[in-house]
């Protein structure tokens, strides 16, 4: 076999795996989806749902690994192939803590229908739409390996952070002047916190994708030192 006809069989799995991936994503997404829905429209099968899609992506996580790591041994590829397969172990994993993130959120609504409902989910459905989007344009970027879609995603993060601490403020109050509340509104906190998580993978993948096509590292950005401070 020459080498072009290896080259070529490389380029053909690793466009297989990348669309692996991507199919990981879609089902991690749909598990954002699915576990917020139940939680605002009060229906257990959702979360049901979440639980078992969890399999799927568990299953994907393992091969989209093991895939990775054959092409890595075998190919032994160069600069930007190998940052590519570097940014989908990574990616990988990210994803994985996604669909851990919604089944946590299924988890806690399990708690919340039993209960009377606290209040009307306003917040917590905007918070989970930028979430899941942030998830998706960072699956995008990666694909498209468009460095402009991954850097828009770090500012969306910042949305997310506000919503949550709006989202703790609120809570706070409910269960400041009624302690029967407090249990449904630490539930709500989680659900937040959660979706923060989602928020912080979704900006590691876009940070992954910027690494992997300029092999820049923006994940922990230091400022310049004060004119005439001693280090």
């Amino acid at each position: 076999m020459n080498l072009m006809v290896i080259e070529r069989h490389f380029d053909v799995e690793l466009e297989a795996l990348k669309k692996k991936l991507l199919h990981m994503g879609s089902v991690a997404e749909e598990m954002i989806r699915l576990a917020v829905k139940g939680l605002v429209i009060r229906d257990a099968s959702m979360a049901e749902t979440v639980f078992a899609m969890e399999d799927e992506v568990n299953h994907l996580h393992i091969e989209i690994d093991d895939i990775a790591m054959k092409l890595l041994a075998l190919h032994q590829p160069m600069a930007t192939d190998l940052r590519l397969l570097a940014a989908v172990v990574k990616i990988n994993s990210e994803l994985e803590r996604i669909a851990d993130q919604a089944v946590n959120i299924s988890q806690n609504t399990n708690f919340l229908l039993k209960e009377p409902q606290l209040k009307p989910l306003i917040d917590l459905p905007r918070m989970a739409e930028i979430a899941q989007k942030m998830v998706d344009n960072s699956l995008k970027s990666f694909m498209d390996k468009n460095i402009e879609l991954a850097q828009s995603i770090l500012l969306e993060d910042d949305k997310v952070d506000e919503l949550k601490d709006q989202i703790f403020r609120e809570l706070l109050t409910y269960m400041m002047s009624d302690p029967s509340t407090i249990q449904r509104a630490l539930s709500l906190i989680l659900i937040s916190r959660n979706l923060e998580r989602i928020g912080d993978h979704a900006t590691n993948i876009a940070e992954d994708v910027i690494y992997m096509v300029q092999g820049r590292d923006v994940r922990h950005p230091t400022k310049a030192p004060a004119p005439g401070r001693m280090h």
